[in-house]
Parts: structure tokens; C-alpha cells; sequence
């Protein structure tokens, strides 16, 4: 399955389409970290982390792995673990995975920067769960639950994202 992303903030995928936020500094070819892009290509779905204390674990065909209150990502391009999921605590710049709002409930890993990580080129690109009123996010892609569950479903370890121009 192919999921196709707009910069308008649609997301369509086997004739549905959704509305979905991006990144605060729009969508970009040019991607670097904390930037706010949310950055062109195509890239393979990784795996779905999903709150096991708040959420079933969802139906998917991707690899998934519950969040734990030690798990962080590295945002810090200097750090060799840059653009991973790293325990905590992590004496390097990183994001928090176990969040006191839901939108990290559930975060699907995509395939940007991770094959080998390239300092400064971005990290922590993700779908997640989208803020009210669909603010903007940091560069990844968000959507509300019920959209993200009916993806979700759909998934599969071959399936693809292509975040576009147009």
C-alpha cells in the first residue's frame, strides 16, 4: 500500500482521505533538525509504538512495540544513537516517547534520515496523533485517533509513505 501526503494537510491512502497536520515550517526537500519541516520523499513505515496503559494494542501489519516511561528518541545530531530510540535517562538532547498528553499514544516510526542517520538531517519523523484544530506539529504528520487507527489497519511492513510538493 502506498499512503500519499499533500502539503495542503491531506492524507490518502486506498481511496479514503484524511485530514492530517504538518510541520510548523511546511513541507520541505531540504530537511535539517529543528527546522519544523516536514520533509519530501518516500520512506517505508518502520514499526507502530503505541501507550499499552491507555490504548488495545491496535490491528496492524506493522511490527509493534509498546512505549515504556524510559524510552526517549535522540534528537541531538552530534550523539551516535542521533535519530534512535534510545533509554533513558539519556544524558544527550532527545525527545520524550511516554508523553503526559496522548499524542504519542500512537507513533508510527517512518523511514526518514535512519539508514545511516545523517547528523543534522532530521529525527524523530513520525505520525502521531494530531494535536486539537490540527495544529502544526514539529515535522512529522499527525492525525486524529480514529483516522490513525482506520491507517493503522491498512498497514503493512511493505507499505510506503510519499510526502509530496504537490
Amino acid at each position: 500500500m502506498m499512503i500519499n501526503v499533500f502539503p495542503d494537510g491531506r492524507l490518502a491512502f486506498e481511496g479514503h482521505e484524511f485530514r492530517c497536520a504538518l510541520g510548523r515550517g511546511g513541507v520541505r526537500t531540504d530537511k535539517r533538525e529543528g527546522d519544523g519541516a516536514t520533509p519530501v520523499g518516500t520512506y517505508a513505515l518502520r514499526r507502530l509504538h503505541f501507550r499499552a496503559d491507555r490504548l488495545k494494542r491496535p490491528l496492524t501489519g506493522l511490527p509493534v512495540r509498546a512505549i515504556t516511561p524510559v524510552d526517549g528518541w535522540c534528537d541531538a545530531p552530534e550523539d551516535p544513537a542521533y535519530n534512535r530510540l534510545v533509554a533513558l535517562p539519556f544524558a544527550a538532547s532527545h525527545e520524550l516517547m511516554w508523553r503526559d498528553d496522548a499524542l504519542y499514544d500512537l507513533v508510527i516510526e517512518i523511514g526518514h534520515n535512519d539508514n545511516p542517520p545523517v547528523p543534522g538531517a532530521g529525527s524523530a519523523v513520525f505520525i502521531h496523533i494530531a494535536k486539537p484544530d490540527y495544529l502544526p506539529t514539529e515535522g512529522c504528520i499527525a492525525l486524529v485517533q480514529e483516522d490513525l487507527l482506520a491507517l493503522l489497519a491498512r498497514c503493512a511492513t511493505t507499505t510506503q509513505i510519499t510526502i509530496g510538493l504537490d
